[in-house]
């Protein structure tokens, strides 16, 4: 599964589904943002079926990102049952993307 685009009217239906949604919150114009897509997409595709990931451009969706605290682009939320329970800013490698939510997934097995 791809990374999917989250909007303010799909956002409550992507974090409260069965599975811990991972959702980065970007904006188009940031560098990081883009450098640390393909790790994003690549996590995507590996936890399809454990987690479902999306992301959401603070440009469209501003209030979003007030809501979440978010003041630094990439910022990554993991939620579990509609609540966030853990947070990464700028993560600088796939691996750390993984260690925020090796946890959450794990989870996910018992």
């Amino acid at each position: 599964m791809s990374v999917l685009s989250i909007t303010k009217d799909s956002f409550k239906d992507m974090i409260g589904g069965p599975k811990p949604a991972l959702i980065e919150f970007y904006a188009p114009w940031c560098t990081y943002c883009r450098r640390i897509a393909p790790a994003f997409g690549k996590v995507a595709e590996q936890y399809a079926d454990k987690l479902t990931v999306g992301q959401i451009n603070i440009d469209v969706s501003p209030e979003l990102a007030e809501a979440y605290q978010v003041e630094v682009v990439p910022t990554l939320v993991v939620f579990k049952n509609g609540e966030p329970v853990g947070d990464a800013v700028a993560p600088e490698s796939k691996a750390k993307i993984e260690d925020l939510i090796r946890q959450y997934v794990e989870d996910e097995k018992e």
